[in-house]
């Protein structure tokens, strides 16, 4: 598993996950203005996405196998005080590290995620990526997050976003992901995501959320959160104007001053 690891070692850690179909590239206009502002930044690829390895069968991706997978890495580096930024699966799957050690963590920004637990009403955009994700010839990273974007990117940064996957075998871990999404009570990780929330109802530390008006997948998804975390009671939370899915593109200073901003409320 890679990761970037910034900052100094004694340093607050902000935990930055991302999601799918992306890689740690996705937090390099963030990166800086936290190291700016004195953090330890960790940023690692999720098993099957950038710099990691990946297994080219779908069936060697399941969603416990993920949460495993970060444990381990979490348990290795034996890192306290974290700070998690948390968007898409990053959040499916960081949600579940903060209900398995909830101590270890001292704050949680979500954008843009959930936490399903069955018997979901997905909508329709949800379906049509499910789909394509599913039976699509061609699955183009760069250009599927581009038009997860409100800005846009540019074609070395579409280039960036392919790199790690230089055949379509290597877009197994990419292409399993939409399905593993629990919104049936058929699904796997239903009764773990279910026993997960019961954990996150009771954590009471701070819980931000920052969700973008133009995500047709999870807009609205943040008033769960904002309902049922203690933590996130009376917190500032943020609505992200004119950014898309992947707002970590679309307004990076934006979400970096949020972290900070409540990371530093905590500390007064």
């Amino acid at each position: 598993l890679h990761y970037v690891d910034e900052g100094p070692r004694d340093g607050s850690v902000v935990l930055l996950l991302h999601g799918e179909p992306s890689w740690s590239y996705l937090y390099r206009k963030m990166i800086p203005p936290l190291l700016a502002q004195g953090y330890r930044v960790l940023a690692p690829d999720l098993i099957g996405f950038g710099k990691s390895d990946k297994p080219v069968a779908q069936q060697d991706y399941t969603y416990e196998r993920h949460v495993d997978w970060m444990s381990s890495w979490l348990d290795q580096l034996g890192i306290t005080d974290i700070t998690l930024f948390c968007q898409d699966w990053g959040g499916l799957i960081g949600l579940r590290l903060v209900a398995r050690y909830p101590d270890r963590f001292s704050g949680v920004v979500a954008g843009n995620t959930g936490l399903p637990t069955g018997g979901e009403t997905m909508p329709l955009p949800f379906k049509v990526w499910l789909a394509f994700s599913r039976y699509s010839p061609v699955f183009p990273i760069g250009w599927l997050i581009g038009k997860g974007t409100a800005s846009g990117l540019s074609e070395a940064e579409k280039r960036a976003y392919d790199a790690p996957f230089p055949q379509s075998k290597y877009k197994a871990g990419a292409r399993a992901f939409p399905a593993l999404v629990p919104v049936t009570d058929s699904h796997a990780s239903v009764k773990e995501n279910q026993a997960a929330w019961k954990v996150l109802q009771r954590f009471d530390r701070p819980f931000l959320t920052a969700f973008s008006t133009r995500d047709p997948i999870t807009r609205g998804g943040e008033k769960l959160f904002q309902r049922l975390v203690p933590g996130a009671q009376e917190q500032p939370h943020a609505t992200i104007r004119t950014a898309g899915h992947f707002l970590q593109e679309d307004k990076p200073e934006e979400l970096a001053t949020l972290i900070h901003g409540m990371i530093a409320r905590a500390r007064d």
